[in-house]
């Protein structure tokens, strides 16, 4: 069966059969949601899960990253999988260095509780395997499970459990398959949808937990628990960059493996796990973010190739390669991992998560020009080339995308914030940054003799139509405000070290943007910064880049160090962050943050700027 029949048949009947007795549940059914900075991710490249400070996994989708989700108590839908000290407690965890492998920590009144959890890595298409190891570290630990699987957001449940002769659990919805073993004492609950136990282990006791979901029926033995973990924790060890002269190398090495965990098979990096989380509450923005961008892509692959360079650029490269060649001119800002297309924003009968009262799939950015998309690839082809890492497909592609830009420039554009078309200075000066990067990577002659006449074109149309009157760069020729990806001009190579116009725009941009060591889009309106939207961490670490790029070198520690801790126990970035409350907003994670803090934990620790 293929995945797209597959998909089609989660939505379709539930399963029939006979049930075991069942018992009252004695375990909360689902746990209110946590601010965000609370939660902690799963990923295995394929699908994505989030875990909540209770041991509770409230959000994952199935079979892939913009599929139905099977948890989704994040967003006030059915579905969850929670392993919960029955005592008073409080929470910590860490993950495993380089790794996804995250550990939840209890102290409760009489016990320390750890619980080892794991998508097993890397993922297969149509499987799913979560791997729990609880542990009681100190004193005896008594917890409760519960595990409620709610297919196609909650619209489906398991009807069907049945527990086989090894004391593994079945059953199914639809053509949702699932297997749970470890837990044979488990009770069905009354409305019959669920699994509770309370288990309880001794000082000292390890007990695992595995739980599989697939698009088929399972026709082999489930491996035992120390295979799959072992196999996970080798994979993830593999590839891993050194990173010997990244600055923060620890929290380097920890954006690595989100971007990592967050990229499938197919070389697409989905931009978030999640879907509605609100950038503001009952502000109505609210977006799905589940989708591979190309924009984002480029910013992971240039920060991959600034720590050195790995399989992973590789992968990711490819990706965006075979979708410039396929797409030309006609280039979408964003795709499914798959390569297809994204469909337009539909509404999910949901409550939402506090704040934000809509759960919407798909993305309207789907339908918009993006210009700023070309220059991005052409900066990512040339960080390759620099890196040796461009073959004869990435030297085609860069072609087709000089030659989407020469033909596309002068349109207006949905650029980089994805908002209403205008002639954005931003998306054709990265343009024309990309454009000389390339030049400068190899290229022939006479390509590079052309996309540096194109470029020094664009730039001076540019300064003709977007120049403010004070010397920096403005929005769009109609509309005078400074902004804050204008920053990107000067560090990716638009215009040569030393322009007097992007000194002038890094000043407008720290004396209007920024706000206690954070900094902002542009001023939206005239409310307050903070009023408006919250700071955007991405361009906190542009601020890094650019002042690194203009020699202030302690000005870009500062920057970076005050962004990098924008973020929960578990380091997880989100988008957006509330300066006056401290709190993380929007998508959960957001992965073009992790890049940018890997790009600029790298260039901190790098001798002196790169050479354009």
């Amino acid at each position: 069966m293929g995945v797209a029949r597959t998909r089609r048949a989660l939505r379709q009947g539930e399963g029939d059969g006979t049930k075991p007795p069942r018992e009252p549940q004695s375990h909360p059914a689902t746990f209110g949601p946590e601010t965000l900075r609370e939660y902690a991710l799963l990923a295995d490249g394929e699908r994505g899960a989030i875990i909540g400070p209770h041991g509770d996994i409230v959000w994952m989708c199935f079979p892939s990253w913009s599929d139905e989700a099977a948890f989704c108590s994040l967003v006030g839908g059915a579905g969850g999988y929670s392993i919960t000290p029955a005592e008073r407690h409080v929470w910590g965890g860490y993950y495993e260095p380089n790794t996804l492998v995250w550990t939840s920590r209890w102290v409760t009144t009489r016990s320390i509780i750890e619980c080892h959890e794991a998508l097993a890595f890397p993922g297969e298409e149509e499987r799913a395997v979560i791997l729990r190891q609880l542990e009681a570290v100190s004193g005896e630990a008594r917890v409760a499970l519960r595990l409620d699987v709610a297919p196609f957001f909650g619209t489906r449940r398991v009807r069907d459990w049945r527990r086989s002769e090894d004391g593994a659990w079945t059953g199914s919805a639809g053509s949702l398959y699932l297997r749970w073993a470890g837990a044979p004492q488990a009770t069905v609950t009354e409305d019959g949808a669920a699994l509770t136990l309370e288990l309880t282990l001794a000082q000292g006791q390890k007990h695992d937990l595995v739980l599989e979901l697939s698009t088929r029926p399972f026709e082999r033995p489930l491996a035992s628990p120390g295979l799959l973990w072992e196999s996970t924790e080798a994979a993830w060890r593999k590839d891993m960059p050194r990173l010997e002269r990244s600055v923060a190398r620890r929290d380097a090495a920890h954006a690595y493996a989100v971007i990592r965990g967050l990229t499938s098979r197919s070389g697409a990096m989905v931009a978030a796990v999640t879907t509605s989380l609100p950038e503001r509450a009952e502000s109505g923005r609210n977006y799905d973010y589940r989708y591979a961008w190309i924009r984002d892509a480029c910013y992971a692959g240039i920060a991959l190739s600034a720590a050195g360079g790995c399989s992973l650029l590789d992968r990711i490269l490819q990706f965006v390669c075979e979708r410039v060649l396929a797409d030309g001119p006609l280039l979408a800002p964003l795709y499914t991992v798959s390569g297809g297309q994204v469909s337009l924003q539909t509404k999910v009968d949901l409550p939402g998560f506090p704040g934000g009262d809509l759960v919407i799939v798909g993305n309207d950015a789907a339908k918009t020009f993006q210009l700023d998309v070309f220059g991005e690839a052409l900066l990512l082809f040339a960080a390759a080339a620099q890196r040796g890492r461009l073959n004869a497909e990435g030297w085609r592609a860069a072609r087709v995308a000089g030659e989407a830009i020469a033909k596309r420039w002068s349109e207006p554009d949905s650029g980089v914030w994805e908002i209403e078309p205008r002639w954005w200075a931003h998306s054709r000066l990265v343009c024309a940054a990309g454009l000389r990067q390339m030049a400068a990577r190899g290229a022939p002659p006479e390509l590079a003799n052309r996309w540096l006449a194109l470029a020094d074109a664009i730039v001076a149309a540019t300064s003709e139509r977007c120049l403010h009157p004070g010397g920096r760069w403005q929005r769009a020729p109609n509309d005078a405000r400074v902004d804050a990806a204008l920053l990107t001009a000067g560090f990716r190579g638009a215009l040569p070290r030393g322009d007097p116009r992007t000194a002038a725009t890094l000043a407008a941009v720290l004396s209007g943007l920024t706000e206690d060591g954070y900094a902002y889009r542009y001023r939206v309106d005239e409310r307050p910064l903070g009023k408006a939207e919250g700071a955007f961490l991405l361009c906190g670490f542009w601020l890094c880049l650019a002042l690194l790029d203009e020699g202030d070198r302690l000005s870009a520690f500062r920057w970076f160090e005050r962004n990098r801790a924008a973020c929960g126990p578990p380091g997880i970035f989100t988008e957006e962050f509330d300066v006056q409350q401290r709190q993380s907003r929007s998508n959960f994670p957001q992965a073009f943050v992790h890049a940018l803090l890997l790009e600029c934990a790298s260039r901190l620790g790098a001798d002196g700027p790169e050479e354009r």
